[in-house]
């Protein structure tokens, strides 16, 4: 009985130990702290206020280019600095139209104190003349700033020509008329014309020929043709030109870079400044005796 006794007391020990350190076990366990990174979130409350100085400190507030009168886009490249104590998160950028396209990185975009940031922004001007003006609007969690973007179209360069060139031109278009559309001849007939209408479009893709300083005798002066106009009557000539001549077909139908649009436009400029001439007189000759 002694041994039993004995063994029992042992085991009894044992698994009151075993209990206590799986409890302490546990104990220590709950508690233990967990530490994670704080998270910023951004204050959107003050999105549409004014951004008050001395938070972001920008390189430029306008930015200006100059754009050749071909050019497809403008690029533009704004940057800034934190100057402030805290965290900064750009929330959004709109631009003032379709046009006009800031790129950002993923938004909400944290901005560290003392941290630099840029983006870009990229304007469609194909077809556009004069000084566009353009604006992006920057949206943070301390208030939004305006940005500014100004493009200035230069004047189409026309080449060159000299008395050759238009020689071996005038011989080209003799054998096909629409040839004024292709290769090198296109840089001054066809894209010019590109994104244009009424005046403007007459301005780049009429006028080089029917307005030259030196027009050549085969072209007619708009403004003296001896048979009365109308709305009709431009756009036909516009659109199909004159077999046998040196007139193109201007219609994208018949191989030229216009569409209807443009053409009705280009009519109706026509029909509006250039007064129809009336019909000539019919003289009936004296009746023989």
């Amino acid at each position: 009985m002694t041994k039993l006794r004995r063994a029992v007391f042992i085991g009894t020990f044992c698994a009151v130990f075993a209990a206590a350190g799986l409890f302490a076990a546990d104990a220590s366990s709950t508690n233990q702290t967990v530490t994670s990174t704080p998270v910023y979130v951004p204050d959107t409350s003050h999105a549409n206020e004014p951004l008050p100085d001395g938070v972001l400190a920008w390189s430029s507030l306008l930015q200006a280019t100059n754009a050749a009168a071909d050019q497809e886009q403008a690029h533009f490249a704004f940057s800034f600095t934190n100057v402030s104590s805290g965290n900064v998160a750009v929330l959004s950028a709109h631009a003032s139209c379709g046009c006009t396209q800031p790129e950002l990185p993923p938004l909400p975009w944290i901005i560290p104190p003392g941290g630099k940031g840029e983006f870009s922004a990229t304007v469609s001007i194909e077809g556009k003349q004069g000084t566009l003006f353009k604006s992006v609007t920057i949206s943070t969690d301390k208030g939004s700033k305006d940005l500014y973007l100004r493009i200035t179209m230069l004047p189409p360069v026309v080449p060159t020509l000299t008395d050759a060139d238009r020689a071996r031109g005038v011989e080209m278009a003799r054998a096909d008329r629409q040839a004024v559309f292709k290769d090198d001849c296109a840089t001054c007939h066809a894209k010019p014309a590109t994104g244009k209408y009424g005046k403007a479009l007459y301005d780049s893709a009429c006028a080089i020929c029917h307005e030259a300083q030196n027009r050549a005798t085969m072209v007619p002066d708009l403004r003296n043709l001896k048979t009365p106009t109308n709305d009709e009557f431009w756009r036909t000539w516009i659109a199909h030109g004159k077999a046998g001549t040196l007139m193109p077909a201007f219609s994208t139908a018949e191989g030229g870079p216009l569409n209807d649009m443009q053409i009705a436009t280009v009519a109706a400029y026509l029909n509006l400044v250039i007064p129809s001439q009336p019909a000539p007189a019919v003289t009936n000759a004296p009746a023989a005796n």
